[in-house]
């Protein structure tokens, strides 16, 4: 079904992926093979509001000079069909002249499909179903997200080395390297929200606004959330000075997550304290996992996670490092930046080799998603 050159232009697509952020929309690759089976161009998506990989690899042939008429692009997700804040990935491959296409899976999000059927209709050659199975584990967070109608779950800790928040006084002000904290910074100007609950709210104050390195506010901001039943303070500093900040009276994540994502929130980073963070883990919710761990120690103070119902080890969270935006393992400053995504079970019935064709309907489907710790997305395709 699948040429060689094609297959290996899907892993360089998939290794291209990996270098883009996580969060509301996918980690897409794209490849341009030429007529004669070279690797022309490739392309990546980095991140919302910026051009998606075919895009990015098509722009990167126009400013070489290359001519892609009957050219083949490879990409690790079907392309949109739809407009957002960029144009539909679609149309940018029929006006280029690309002569086929062949993608992994199909797009789950409703506004960006149809990007296939699309290019079709415009005469352009297309297959499905390279490396699926790859390019699934690589967005399957994501795709839980598209499928539950509810927003990409990214939990921050910023802890010591024997998994302390704070002092035993509450002290917390900072555990953190410099560079941890302006690292933070950049993850806030990617998210559309940052939820804490109220307890932090009261003891920390906290105006969980994005800064640029010398202090100044960042051009984009997030929303502000609290979560739980207690009000939030006309005196806060969260009101900031635009008062974007939005209440959500529950102590349910799943009700957390559904307010949010009825308010556009398609992306929210949760900051703290120990028992939102244990309340989003217990319930499976998390997606991400970014934790930056300091060389410190306190022996007593607050502890970074309370209980998540775990009686015994077989019934033990397993997370998996994720090599994805930036590595699992960086140093920034003094501390350790630790990136993981949820383990999970591998599915019944799914098995995609390279040269093996499945359809979106066989790779996740609603009622066969694997549900690991729990059950996720979009701003759009991607």
């Amino acid at each position: 079904m699948f040429s060689a050159t094609e297959i290996d232009a899907m892993e360089a697509a998939l290794d291209a992926a990996l270098q883009g952020p996580r969060g509301a929309n996918p980690l897409v690759g794209a490849v341009i093979i030429g007529p004669d089976g070279r690797q022309l161009v490739t392309g990546y998506h980095r991140g919302a509001g910026t051009a998606h990989a075919e895009a990015d690899a098509i722009a990167q042939a126009a400013m070489k000079g290359i001519d892609l008429a009957g050219s083949t692009m490879v990409v690790t997700l079907e392309p949109c069909n739809h407009c957002g804040r960029t144009g539909p990935c679609a149309q940018a491959i029929i006006d280029a002249g690309i002569a086929s296409v062949v993608y992994a899976v199909d797009d789950p999000h409703d506004p960006a499909a149809g990007g296939a059927a699309t290019l079709r209709a415009a005469g352009v050659g297309v297959k499905s179903g390279l490396s699926a199975r790859a390019a699934f584990e690589l967005n399957q967070r994501w795709f839980e997200a598209v499928l539950a109608k509810r927003p990409f779950v990214t939990l921050h800790i910023a802890q010591t080395l024997d998994s302390r928040i704070a002092a035993a006084d509450g002290t917390s002000q900072w555990i953190s390297s410099p560079e941890s904290l302006a690292d933070n910074h950049g993850l806030r100007g990617r998210v559309d929200a940052i939820l804490v609950g109220t307890q932090t709210l009261l003891v920390d104050n906290p105006r969980l606004t994005a800064r640029d390195p010398s202090g100044e506010t960042a051009g984009s901001q997030p929303l502000r959330a609290v979560m739980g039943l207690r009000g939030i303070p006309a005196e806060a500093a969260i009101h900031g000075d635009d008062g974007r900040v939005l209440h959500l009276p529950t102590r349910d994540p799943r009700e957390a997550l559904e307010q949010l994502f009825a308010a556009g929130v398609r992306h929210v980073m949760v900051e703290g304290g120990s028992r939102i963070l244990s309340a989003f883990l217990a319930a499976g919710l998390v997606d991400e996992l970014i934790v930056y761990l300091a060389p410190t120690l306190l022996g007593s103070g607050t502890p970074a996670l309370g209980d998540l119902g775990i009686t015994t080890l077989t019934e033990a969270q397993a997370w998996e490092w994720d090599q994805a935006s930036g590595g699992a393992v960086q140093t920034l400053g003094r501390d350790l930046r630790l990136h993981l995504f949820p383990g999970h079970t591998e599915p019944a019935g799914r098995h995609a080799d390279a040269g093996t064709e499945l359809s979106s309907s066989e790779i996740h489907p609603p009622e066969s998603l694997p549900h690991r710790n729990g059950a996720g997305t979009a701003t759009g395709g991607h």
